[in-house]
Protein backbone atom coordinates (compact mmCIF):
# COMPACT_ATOMS: atom_id res chain seq x y z
CA UNK A 1 0.00 0.00 0.00
CA UNK A 2 1.43 3.57 -1.09
CA UNK A 3 1.75 6.04 2.24
CA UNK A 4 1.34 9.62 1.91
CA UNK A 5 4.98 9.91 2.76
CA UNK A 6 6.46 7.75 -0.14
CA UNK A 7 5.22 9.95 -2.73
CA UNK A 8 5.29 14.14 -3.58
CA UNK A 9 3.09 16.23 -5.41
CA UNK A 10 4.41 17.51 -8.90
CA UNK A 11 0.94 18.80 -10.61
CA UNK A 12 -2.63 18.23 -11.43
CA UNK A 13 -4.55 16.94 -13.84
CA UNK A 14 -6.32 19.46 -15.63
CA UNK A 15 -8.92 17.79 -18.83
CA UNK A 16 -8.55 14.91 -21.16
CA UNK A 17 -6.71 15.67 -24.65
CA UNK A 18 -8.45 13.89 -27.26
CA UNK A 19 -10.92 10.84 -27.33
CA UNK A 20 -8.10 8.29 -26.47
CA UNK A 21 -7.21 8.76 -22.95
CA UNK A 22 -4.91 11.58 -22.63
CA UNK A 23 -4.60 13.84 -19.99
CA UNK A 24 -3.36 17.25 -19.42
CA UNK A 25 -1.17 16.76 -16.36
CA UNK A 26 -0.16 20.81 -15.32
CA UNK A 27 3.36 20.09 -13.48
CA UNK A 28 7.07 21.40 -13.89
CA UNK A 29 8.32 18.29 -13.63
CA UNK A 30 10.09 16.28 -17.10
CA UNK A 31 8.05 12.72 -17.45
CA UNK A 32 9.45 12.15 -20.53
CA UNK A 33 13.28 11.47 -19.31
CA UNK A 34 12.24 8.97 -16.25
CA UNK A 35 12.47 5.64 -16.27
CA UNK A 36 10.81 2.42 -18.17
CA UNK A 37 7.85 1.49 -15.67
CA UNK A 38 7.45 4.61 -14.15
CA UNK A 39 4.31 5.45 -12.29
CA UNK A 40 2.29 8.37 -11.31
CA UNK A 41 -0.02 8.14 -8.19
CA UNK A 42 -3.33 9.42 -7.73
CA UNK A 43 -5.51 9.96 -4.60
CA UNK A 44 -8.43 7.90 -5.72
CA UNK A 45 -11.58 7.13 -2.88
CA UNK A 46 -9.36 8.07 -0.31
CA UNK A 47 -6.75 5.60 -1.28
CA UNK A 48 -3.22 5.99 -3.21
CA UNK A 49 -3.62 4.19 -6.49
CA UNK A 50 -0.48 4.27 -8.62
CA UNK A 51 -1.02 4.33 -12.70
CA UNK A 52 1.58 3.37 -15.28
CA UNK A 53 2.80 5.73 -17.48
CA UNK A 54 1.95 4.22 -21.21
CA UNK A 55 3.31 7.61 -23.10
CA UNK A 56 4.53 10.81 -22.30
CA UNK A 57 5.24 14.25 -24.60
CA UNK A 58 5.20 17.73 -23.90
CA UNK A 59 2.81 20.40 -24.93
CA UNK A 60 4.15 23.36 -23.29
CA UNK A 61 6.78 24.33 -20.31
CA UNK A 62 4.41 23.22 -17.56
CA UNK A 63 1.85 21.15 -19.23
CA UNK A 64 2.71 17.26 -20.46
CA UNK A 65 0.23 14.85 -21.98
CA UNK A 66 0.25 11.99 -20.42
CA UNK A 67 -1.41 8.54 -21.53
CA UNK A 68 -1.51 6.33 -18.40
CA UNK A 69 -2.06 2.08 -18.70
CA UNK A 70 -5.87 1.26 -18.84
CA UNK A 71 -6.95 4.87 -19.82
CA UNK A 72 -8.09 4.34 -22.76
CA UNK A 73 -10.93 6.69 -23.87
CA UNK A 74 -12.41 10.26 -22.71
CA UNK A 75 -15.05 9.26 -20.68
CA UNK A 76 -12.36 7.01 -18.31
CA UNK A 77 -9.66 10.06 -18.34
CA UNK A 78 -12.81 12.63 -16.74
CA UNK A 79 -12.12 10.39 -13.70
CA UNK A 80 -9.01 12.00 -13.17
CA UNK A 81 -9.79 15.89 -13.86
CA UNK A 82 -8.55 17.95 -11.29
CA UNK A 83 -7.01 15.54 -9.06
CA UNK A 84 -3.30 16.08 -7.88
CA UNK A 85 -0.54 13.99 -9.00
CA UNK A 86 2.22 12.57 -7.20
CA UNK A 87 5.40 10.87 -7.86
CA UNK A 88 7.11 8.09 -5.73
CA UNK A 89 9.94 9.29 -3.91
CA UNK A 90 12.03 6.04 -4.28
CA UNK A 91 12.02 7.26 -7.81
CA UNK A 92 14.39 10.48 -7.37
CA UNK A 93 18.30 10.87 -7.04
CA UNK A 94 18.78 11.78 -3.58
CA UNK A 95 20.58 14.91 -5.39
CA UNK A 96 17.70 16.17 -6.78
CA UNK A 97 15.38 15.92 -4.36
CA UNK A 98 15.11 19.51 -3.19
CA UNK A 99 14.50 20.30 -6.60
CA UNK A 100 11.38 17.99 -6.87
CA UNK A 101 9.45 18.41 -3.65
CA UNK A 102 7.38 21.34 -2.90
CA UNK A 103 6.96 22.92 0.30
CA UNK A 104 3.93 20.60 1.73
CA UNK A 105 5.77 17.62 1.41
CA UNK A 106 7.57 18.83 4.80
CA UNK A 107 4.74 19.34 7.04
CA UNK A 108 4.84 17.13 10.13
CA UNK A 109 8.75 17.51 9.64
CA UNK A 110 11.06 18.08 12.96
CA UNK A 111 13.37 21.48 11.75
CA UNK A 112 17.04 21.43 13.54
CA UNK A 113 18.81 24.21 13.42
CA UNK A 114 22.91 23.59 13.20
CA UNK A 115 22.92 26.78 16.21
CA UNK A 116 19.84 26.38 18.28
CA UNK A 117 19.34 22.57 17.66
CA UNK A 118 15.81 21.13 17.88
CA UNK A 119 13.11 24.22 16.77
CA UNK A 120 9.74 22.50 16.75
CA UNK A 121 7.59 20.36 14.31
CA UNK A 122 6.01 22.37 10.82
CA UNK A 123 2.79 22.12 10.91
CA UNK A 124 1.70 24.45 8.07
CA UNK A 125 2.95 26.07 4.83
CA UNK A 126 1.48 29.29 4.34
CA UNK A 127 2.27 30.48 0.43
CA UNK A 128 -0.69 33.17 0.74
CA UNK A 129 1.98 35.55 -0.28
CA UNK A 130 4.86 35.82 -2.30
CA UNK A 131 7.10 34.76 0.47
CA UNK A 132 6.47 31.04 1.25
CA UNK A 133 6.45 30.43 5.44
CA UNK A 134 7.35 27.43 7.13
CA UNK A 135 4.71 27.40 10.46
CA UNK A 136 6.75 25.77 12.83
CA UNK A 137 5.02 24.80 16.67
CA UNK A 138 7.65 25.97 19.38
CA UNK A 139 6.96 25.08 22.57
CA UNK A 140 2.93 26.17 21.67
CA UNK A 141 4.28 29.19 19.88
CA UNK A 142 4.30 29.88 16.47
CA UNK A 143 7.56 30.20 14.60
CA UNK A 144 7.82 31.45 10.93
CA UNK A 145 10.91 30.49 8.76
CA UNK A 146 11.09 32.05 5.04
CA UNK A 147 11.11 28.86 2.78
CA UNK A 148 13.88 29.31 1.34
CA UNK A 149 16.60 26.73 -0.17
CA UNK A 150 19.65 28.36 1.43
CA UNK A 151 18.86 27.52 4.53
CA UNK A 152 18.69 24.51 4.59
CA UNK A 153 21.54 22.23 5.14
CA UNK A 154 20.09 19.16 4.43
CA UNK A 155 16.69 16.75 4.88
CA UNK A 156 16.60 13.14 6.28
CA UNK A 157 13.41 12.36 4.51
CA UNK A 158 13.65 8.59 6.68
CA UNK A 159 13.44 10.25 10.30
CA UNK A 160 11.27 13.41 8.88
CA UNK A 161 13.90 16.19 9.76
CA UNK A 162 14.83 19.26 7.97
CA UNK A 163 18.00 20.42 8.97
CA UNK A 164 18.69 24.31 8.89
CA UNK A 165 21.12 26.75 9.30
CA UNK A 166 18.86 30.02 10.06
CA UNK A 167 20.81 33.52 10.22
CA UNK A 168 21.35 35.55 13.31
CA UNK A 169 18.79 37.12 14.69
CA UNK A 170 15.84 35.19 12.94
CA UNK A 171 14.30 33.71 15.84
CA UNK A 172 14.20 36.95 17.69
CA UNK A 173 11.74 37.95 15.46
Amino acid sequence: MIEKEDVFKIGRFAKPHGIKGELSLITNRDLEGDAEDSYLVCEMDGILVPFYIEACRYKSDSTSLVKLDGVDSEEEARAFVNKDVFYPIDAVDEDDWLGEMTWNNIVGYSVIDASNGFLGKVVDVDESTLNVLLRVDREGGELLIPAVEEFIEGMDRENSILKVSLPEGLLDL
